[in-house]
């Protein structure tokens, strides 16, 4: 497997995710938009749930729902991301393991990353990320020369820019979307303002 680029909206989404549940387990699926061949780009995500991690119905609708989206929109499911409540331990969980093998039988260049919650603030230096491919139905860590997050520096000022501005609390998982329908898991209003916050005309790219 090659190489992996993350985006800034996908990575301010997680970061913001991860900080609107501290003390709880959180998990997600990362999306591309781009064709597939080459770096597998994650361009986007789709924040999932913040309690119950291993609810089977519930993922499964998610995926199921998720996956028709993408269709829609030209997009398609290349990964899953996991941060664990237990801020020391950044390893995935047999439950993590399960919904990437899933992933993975759909796309053979399917990534879990795992953040790694210690090292979860706006300042930290370099993205706290633990990043694993698929071997011989082994998740393996992934060599870390082969992820990128471009203008990592703009991408870690615009998370922390709007964790300071509450924009977390706008942050809509599907969990918080089964309890009240109108609440829009795609989080458009949130990526709108990333896209404002990371264009040129704000100094960043």
């Amino acid at each position: 497997m090659g190489e992996v680029e993350l985006s800034c909206r996908a990575y301010v989404k997680m970061f913001l995710h991860a900080s609107l549940f501290p003390r709880c387990s959180i998990n997600g699926l990362l999306l591309s938009s781009s064709s597939p061949g080459g770096a597998v780009c994650v361009t986007d995500c789709v924040p999932l749930l913040h309690a119950h991690l291993p609810l089977a119905p519930i993922t499964q609708l998610a995926l199921t729902q998720v996956d028709v989206w993408c269709s829609q929109t030209q997009q398609r499911i290349v990964g899953y991301y996991q941060a664990n409540a237990c801020v020391s331990d950044s390893s995935p969980t047999p439950c993590a393991l399960k919904i990437a093998d899933k992933i993975a039988e759909q796309f053979d260049n399917a990534v879990l990353l795992m953040l790694d919650s210690s090292k979860m603030s706006a300042d930290y230096r370099v993205p706290p990320i633990v990043m694993y491919e698929r071997k011989d139905s082994r998740w393996l860590l992934k060599d870390k020369h082969t992820i990128m997050l471009r203008q990592w520096e703009e991408t870690r000022a615009i998370a922390g820019q709007m964790l300071e501005s509450g924009d977390h609390m706008q942050l809509v998982d599907f969990d918080g979307h089964l309890d009240d329908i109108t609440k829009d898991w795609t989080n458009q209003k949130l990526n709108t303002k990333i896209a404002e916050l990371a264009s040129p005309a704000n100094g960043n790219i």
